[in-house]
């Protein structure tokens, strides 16, 4: 069993119970259909060749209305249980998804567009949907109602029974043999989606900077290209979906009426009675149905595979193997080891080799290097986005591997070089889920000033990303989050590195505050941060080349040297 099919299992293991139901009541509706059509020739031989008067067949036309009531009723409510698999199945994967992306982190997405994993936790999980709506209450019907109907004639007209069974293989032969063509057009279908999907969003998501580097029109041209990929592989894919449902009518066309012609000569000829004549051919149009309904379902199918395809192939991206469950119990600050650790992004280079040094608890520590100098590596192996290949990291003397990543992390506050804000209200977004006083963390970040002059204060609805704020107001905001649950770890990436002075210096101050009695670990850019530092690590080819006190590593001069010349000109190491 292939990937996709296997992940469909699964999720339909998940929701056995609506399946059930919806199975059983798509092969409920078809049996009563079928009781229907008895009925349905009783009534009408007893009141054309017996002479039934009203009050003899309205009985008859009683059960038939019941029937039919009945079905709709059975009918309505297997559309329900089949939207309601749909609908559980969807919320279980995408939970599953958002597990699997955490668990991935940002160091193994990095190599990932955005919109890629936006279209795959979106348009996939969509596509997955008219597997329970449309694929499987067609299967359950086309196993059993054509068998069903087949034992139901033949004590009726067994040569009638015979047509059925002689050309029943056909229309499976056909679908089979036109679907295998529709089958990988739809798969190169949903290819083309997601990279169409995944381009328009990473180009919204960069507009301005692709308007103010005049590239927007060169990236308008690449999205139309894209999409008219989308478009031919659409059209393949309807034409050969138009073509086998042609296929399927014309052998079930074919096959009604063949079974009309022997029914009608051998009417003429007296071989068969009325009744039975008119229930064969009122059971021969339910007989095929159930085969073309599966047919033209079988496209819904194909696309849930192809969607599935994608969601099996993103779930089955490494993550981490740690298992480390030990509780993380930390005081105001604490102590970070690194004994000859040694970190690869899986590309076979080291992005850091055999690094060794110890952080004290409380104490400040700026990083410096070059690009590529290990710089980020290190803290992405601290928060646990990142195995090391070789060597072991102690935390307040702890080793990381044992400890629970979850409960670390609750420990840790981490301010990146620009703000992630969310479409939400200030609150929300200082907050986030958690109880607390969301003014004082506002206060002691310094960014109560601009928030109080906001139409609607801390309720202030934001922009995604922090829209409709300047840099400085964003970045005080990620430092009053911070600051509203107090972590005795603080990770930073040079958080002032795109701020004007006045603003630099007001959230040094905020930073300041978030760092007073905690360990700092920041990746430096700028001469300040160095300066403010109690050490400074240097970082070469992922290599720890110097370490010391700012004052003691200047009087050294080598590698530091060089650092401070960039820094003091503005540069980024």
């Amino acid at each position: 069993m292939s990937k996709p099919e296997t992940l469909l299992d699964d999720l339909s293991a998940d929701v056995r119970k609506e399946t059930a139901l919806l199975l059983a009541a798509a092969v409920a509706e078809g049996l009563l259909g079928v009781a229907a059509a008895f009925l349905a020739a009783r009534i009408i031989n007893s009141a054309v060749f017996e002479g039934a008067d009203l009050a003899t067949v309205l009985p008859g036309l009683a059960q038939l209305l019941g029937v039919a009531f009945l079905r709709a009723v059975i009918a309505y409510a297997g559309a329900q249980a089949g939207f309601e698999a749909a609908a559980r199945a969807r919320q279980g994967l995408f939970a599953r998804l958002l597990d699997h992306v955490a668990a991935l982190g940002p160091v193994r997405l990095s190599g990932t567009a955005t919109g890629d994993v936006a279209t795959t936790l979106t348009d996939a999980v969509a596509g997955i949907e008219p597997y329970w709506r449309q694929w499987l209450p067609a299967t359950a019907t086309g196993a059993v109602l054509p068998i069903a109907i087949l034992l139901a004639v033949l004590p009726v007209d067994w040569r009638s029974a015979a047509v059925f069974a002689l050309t029943l293989p056909l229309l499976p032969l056909f679908m089979v043999l036109a679907g295998r063509s529709a089958e990988r057009a739809s798969q190169r279908q949903w290819a083309s989606m997601a990279r169409l999907g995944g381009h328009l969003l990473d180009a919204v998501a960069g507009l301005a900077d692709l308007v103010l580097l005049g590239a927007a029109r060169r990236e308008v041209a690449l999205v139309a290209k894209t999409a008219d990929a989308y478009r031919r592989e659409t059209m393949k894919v309807l034409r050969l979906a138009f073509l086998s449902a042609l296929v399927l009518e014309f052998f079930a066309t074919v096959s009604i009426a063949v079974t009309a012609v022997l029914v009608g000569f051998r009417l003429l000829w007296g071989e068969i009675a009325f009744i039975d004549g008119l229930t064969v051919l009122l059971l021969a149009p339910l007989f095929y149905a159930p085969l073309r309904t599966l047919g033209i379902e079988r496209h819904a199918r194909m696309e849930a595979l192809a969607a599935a395809d994608r969601l099996a192939s993103f779930l089955a991206r490494p993550v981490s193997k740690r298992v480390g469950t030990r509780p993380f119990v930390a005081g105001d600050a604490v102590s970070v080891r690194f004994d000859c650790v040694s970190a690869s992004y899986g590309d076979g280079r080291l992005a850091l080799d055999g690094v060794s040094f110890d952080i004290r608890a409380g104490e400040q520590v700026a990083i410096v290097g070059e690009t590529g100098a290990g710089k980020s590596t290190i803290l992405s192996l601290i928060a646990g986005f990142l195995e090391p290949a070789a060597g072991t990291i102690l935390i307040d003397g702890r080793p990381l591997a044992s400890l629970d990543l979850d409960d670390l992390r609750r420990h840790i506050a981490f301010l990146p070089q620009r703000a992630f804000l969310f479409d939400t209200t200030i609150a929300e977004n200082v907050a986030m889920g958690r109880a607390g006083d969301v003014a004082a963390a506002l206060r002691a970040a310094r960014a109560d000033d601009f928030v109080a002059r906001l139409p609607n204060g801390v309720e202030s609805r934001l922009g995604e990303g922090g829209a409709g704020l300047s840099g400085g107001e964003a970045q005080r905001l990620m430092l009053a989050r911070a600051l509203f649950a107090p972590a005795p770890l603080v990770l930073m990436d040079e958080p002032t590195a795109h701020l004007d002075a006045a603003t630099e210096a007001a959230v040094g101050e905020a930073i300041a505050t978030l760092s007073a009695g905690r360990t700092r670990l920041t990746i430096a850019h700028r001469l300040k941060t160095v300066e403010a530092a109690d050490r400074v690590l240097v970082l070469a080819g992922g290599r720890l080349v110097e370490e010391g006190t700012p004052a003691e590593l200047k009087a050294r001069g080598g590698a530091f040297d060089a650092m401070l010349a960039k820094l003091e000109t503005g540069g980024a190491p």
